[in-house]
């Protein structure tokens, strides 16, 4: 018993100090790109003014939103390549449905990703064909399929409250609204949990780090929502991303759901023989990052303010590395949703930065692979170290 308890507190380190370190290179990032932007028009820096940082955050809000689904489908073993392509078909049909009204336009292109998850993970988990195979025609299949839908024309979208979704901002008393209700949230949880560990008999913590539990962050939160109200207003699509990755995190960590998805990539023989069915949360896992990629095909589209046939394209990788960068294993077995979300913000924060360099899109390439490559790395030293 001794022992288990030892590894999972070594587990528990090694996870935060991943963490950690995936803020700080976060932060190395933002300071150099502050520095790197400083001209005669902006003495102290661009890359983190408010209107910038506001454009970042919509810009990291469709790479996070696939991320969250995407660590689903990898901690259970799994891989989907096809997000790219369901976007584009996704927002594609949104984009075609419009003539309908704004409800089934919307619903199209979330039914649409989930009908594909459902598809392409029934063939993965009760047709036994590996998932990179099935989603690897899948990427192939569906862009053929909004090539034909569209004839390779560009639909623009229409409908005022669609193209809101992913240009538009929240009332700025509506954010800070949010924010003193997030504050609120933060201070009940911490004072909650405290009094829980009290009355099993655990130890608690001191007031101090309680109130420093509850003040850090909320200054983070006031601080953020004064840079986003001076930009205009909170995102709303950093809105849906937000309450993505809250739903996800709870999915993963505090469900029956989330357990079972992490014991199926750990040992899909040790869960089976445990009586999980494999086959069900597997594809419970790919209509999630369906229905998820339908979504982000809604942001997407009406960012862009159109369909095209190749919208989407590269997603998926995106997806993929900003999981991995957040130190999900691709074995299956391991991962975070804030991970997912952090590796997603560090791949559109380098994205941002060099862009507003005007760096070559040959370099930014090499960049962002060599940081792929570097956080696996890093993890891979970290567990052979552990």
């Amino acid at each position: 018993m001794t022992d288990q308890s030892n590894t999972a507190r070594l587990k528990l380190r090694t996870s935060a100090l991943r963490a950690y370190t995936m803020l700080l290179a976060l932060i190395a990032i933002w300071l150099f790109f502050q520095w790197a932007t400083i001209d005669q028009y902006h003495p102290y820096g661009l890359f983190l003014g408010a209107i910038n940082f506001s454009k970042l955050l919509q810009q990291t809000a469709v790479t996070g939103v696939l991320a969250v689904g995407m660590l689903m489908v990898i901690v259970s073993g799994n891989i989907d390549l096809s997000v790219g392509a369901v976007v584009g078909l996704a927002g594609g049909i949104a984009a075609m449905a419009q003539g309908w009204g704004l409800v089934p336009c919307l619903v199209a292109a979330i039914a649409v990703g989930l009908l594909i998850g459902a598809l392409q993970g029934t063939l993965v988990a009760y047709v036994n064909i590996p998932s990179f195979i099935v989603t690897l025609g899948g990427l192939q299949a569906w862009r053929g399929v909004i090539l034909k839908l569209t004839k390779g024309a560009t639909i623009p979208v229409e409908l005022p409250f669609f193209r809101s979704l992913g240009r538009e901002f929240l009332d700025r008393r509506v954010g800070l609204a949010l924010a003193a209700i997030s504050i609120v949230a933060i201070a009940w949880t911490n004072l909650r949990r405290n009094r829980a560990r009290q009355r099993h008999g655990l130890k608690t913590l001191s007031p101090s780090a309680i109130v420093t539990r509850i003040v850090v962050p909320s200054i983070v939160i006031v601080a953020f929502i004064i840079l986003m109200n001076k930009a205009g207003g909170l995102p709303i699509p950093v809105i849906f991303l937000v309450a993505v990755a809250l739903a996800g995190a709870f999915l993963t960590a505090n469900t029956t759901f989330g357990r079972y998805l992490y014991a199926i990539g750990g040992n899909p023989d040790a869960a089976r023989l445990s009586g999980i069915n494999l086959k069900r949360y597997i594809l419970a896992a790919f209509c999630l990052m369906g229905a998820l990629a339908g979504l982000a095909s809604l942001l997407h589209t009406a960012r862009v303010g159109s369909a095209s046939p190749d919208a989407g394209t590269l997603m998926e990788l995106d997806a993929i590395a900003s999981c991995v960068i957040g130190g999900t294993s691709l074995m299956g077995g391991r991962g975070t949703v804030f991970g997912a979300v952090l590796g997603a913000l560090i791949l559109s924060s380098l994205d941002n930065g060099m862009s507003l360099l005007n760096v070559e899109n040959w370099a930014q390439y090499v960049v962002k692979g060599g940081v792929l490559v570097a956080a696996v790395g890093f993890d891979m030293f970290g567990r052979r170290k552990g």
